[in-house]
Order: structure tokens, then C-alpha cells, then sequence
């Protein structure tokens, strides 16, 4: 498969005559949807944000929102990628690497799915989690995950980063048994225990 990409199809609106900046036809926006034209608001694949619809959805609303007085931002600090490929990959964060670049010091987990138990009930325990915490504030920064349901495990992880949980703590969260969202917790126990030796649902 060949992957060549997308480009903003901004070429027949005359951008620059309006003095509205451009990168290679990607229009540039502030954190409010804004373009350096006050006044003048994008959102969408024709700008410098993520192509993605929940993206563009979002910054849309918020283009409207401040285009009529308000002010809201659309802060993408955590946002959820997923691949819908068989089996799904998704993350939301930043990897071990990224991180390591940014110069956090990081410590990671990685939990296989033949540690979860939904997933051995699924006989579908290819893939794995991945958490990258903060090594001195156990503050979780990212996941990364390989499962049949990565799609819908990613959108906890959201969560859990807007309220800058950590590891720790969302370790002694409670989690439905018999979820694959359950393995988030396994994962975070990870970093203290060794879920091999728990019973099934031990908290």
C-alpha cells in the first residue's frame, strides 16, 4: 500500500489576497480557530490541525463559538488516534520515544492481552497496552494499544489524562469485569505488581 497524504484544496480562494497565512496550502489557526486575519476562523482538513472529523467537528463549533463573541478553545493535548485495521491500533499521548525527546523521564509497561481475561474469553489475545507514566509523578502521558477493541479502550485514556491521573491512581479505580477496559487497570498495576499472581478481578 502507497500512502501519499492529503493537501488542503485552498488553492482557488485567493488566501493570500486577504493576507490570511498559508502553508502550503494549510491554513495556520490559533488556539481559538482564529487565523492570523482577525476576524477570519477555520477549521477542518484546510487547516494546520489533525485530519480527523471528530477534529474538524470540534473545531467547527468552536469557530462559531468565537467568530459570534466567545470564547472557547480546542485543546488537543488528548487526542485519541485509531487505526481501524484488524487489529485495531489506537494511542492518545505521547510514545516512550516522543517523550524521551521532550526530556521527561519516563518508566512504561507493556501488558499482552493473554493477561486479560476478556480477551482470553474472546480467544483474541493478539496485541498488547503500552502506558508511558512520568518516573517521578507517576503521571500518565500516553498508551498505546493493539487489541480487537483498541477504538474503544482509547477514549478512557482521554479521560483519564484530562485529570492528570496517575498510574497509581487509576490502578486502584474499580473496572468492570469480564470489559477489555479492564486491561487499562492490569496495565497500570503493572507498575507495582505482578498481575500474573493476582485472582481474576482482584482489586
Amino acid at each position: 500500500m502507497i500512502a501519499t497524504g492529503r493537501t488542503p484544496n485552498t488553492e482557488q480562494l485567493n488566501l493570500e489576497y486577504i493576507g490570511v497565512k498559508t502553508v502550503r496550502g494549510t491554513i495556520q489557526l490559533d488556539e481559538r480557530m482564529q487565523t492570523n486575519v482577525p476576524g477570519i476562523y477555520a477549521a477542518g482538513d484546510c487547516t494546520d490541525q489533525p485530519q480527523f472529523v471528530y477534529v474538524a467537528a470540534a473545531g467547527g463549533s468552536r469557530a462559531g463559538v468565537n467568530m459570534t463573541g466567545g470564547e472557547a478553545m480546542l485543546d488537543l493535548s488528548a487526542m485519541p488516534v485509531v487505526i481501524f485495521t484488524d487489529p485495531q491500533v489506537a494511542t492518545v499521548g505521547l510514545t516512550e520515544e516522543r517523550a524521551t525527546t521532550q526530556g521527561l523521564r519516563v518508566d512504561t509497561r507493556v501488558l499482552s492481552l493473554d493477561s486479560v481475561p476478556r480477551a482470553l474469553v474472546n480467544f483474541d489475545t493478539a496485541g498488547f497496552i503500552k502506558m508511558v507514566a512520568e518516573r517521578d509523578s507517576g503521571r500518565l502521558l500516553g498508551v498505546q494499544a493493539v487489541a480487537a477493541e483498541a477504538g474503544e479502550l482509547i477514549q478512557t485514556i482521554v479521560m483519564v489524562m484530562r485529570a492528570n491521573m496517575t498510574v497509581q491512581e487509576m490502578a486502584e479505580e474499580l473496572f468492570p469485569y469480564l470489559t477489555m477496559v479492564e486491561g487499562l487497570k492490569l496495565c497500570a498495576q503493572t507498575f507495582t505488581r505482578d498481575v500474573s499472581q493476582l485472582s481474576c478481578c482482584a482489586g
